[in-house]
């Protein structure tokens, strides 16, 4: 019976077009959507209460305001005898096998249930120990590349003072450099200048010297024997009177 109810379905659901295309488009839509940026509750460390081992703690308070304390039973209950009597589920060799089995899983579970839980809490613990080793290892490594980061930031913002006093002290050695050249060239001029002063004193005096010697050259010339014996007469004889006043 369950079977043709599920074909039935399919068949419902592959007759209606338009249905199944909204929800295609729907689906579509739902995945194309902008990703939320709200953080991602953790996962529960431990599973929720359950009941009889395996029916969940939320369907016995989602069943207790509408059927009592005794609604759940009933329908379970209920829902067992209405799959016996519909023969839905037929009771053969294989329940009893099952019914074996589910006794041997609830044993071991009561038996050995605290120690594999013990055991696979370990393990859990030694993977969460690991994992939050590797976080606070990959934690510890971007703390350290983000204070690298604003270190070479905080030289990088430096820099420019740098780049100004190498600059200055650039400009220092150039201005030095071209007052050295500077007194250089003004040395050389004032050494060719004195060079030219000198020369010139230098031809002034020659051109002196050989005037007066020409001119002396030339006046020993022009005297004659006879003039030379009157003059040394005449200096004797102011040289008599000149005695001669300084003895009176």
């Amino acid at each position: 019976m369950l079977s043709r109810i599920a074909l039935l379905s399919a068949a419902s659901l592959k007759s209606s077009g338009p249905f199944s295309v909204g929800l295609l488009h729907a689906c579509r839509s739902f995945h194309t959507a902008q990703p939320c940026q709200a953080p991602v509750p953790p996962l529960p460390e431990k599973s929720g209460q359950v009941r009889h081992g395996i029916i969940p703690e939320e369907f016995f308070q989602f069943l207790y305001p509408k059927t009592g304390v005794t609604g759940p039973y009933m329908f379970g209950t209920g829902l067992l005898l209405y799959l016996l009597s519909k023969e839905i589920y037929v009771i053969n060799h294989e329940t009893v096998v099952a019914a074996s089995v589910l006794t041997v899983l609830i044993y071991g579970v009561k038996k050995y249930g605290a120690q594999v839980a013990a055991f696979a809490d370990k393990l859990n613990e030694e993977k969460v120990a690991k994992a939050q080793e590797v976080k606070d290892g990959a934690v510890n490594a971007l703390q350290q590349a983000v204070e690298n980061e604003t270190k070479e930031q905080w030289r990088a913002e430096g820099c420019h003072y740098l780049f100004d006093a190498k600059r200055n002290n650039v400009a220092m050695i150039l201005e030095s450099n071209y007052r050295e050249r500077l007194l250089m060239v003004c040395n050389e001029v004032k050494k060719r200048l004195d060079y030219q002063i000198a020369l010139q004193h230098l031809q002034r005096r020659k051109e002196q010297e050989h005037m007066i010697n020409w001119v002396v050259k030339n006046v020993v010339q022009s005297i004659t024997p006879q003039q030379e014996k009157e003059s040394i007469a005449k200096c004797i004889t102011d040289l008599k009177l000149l005695s001669k006043t300084a003895q009176v």
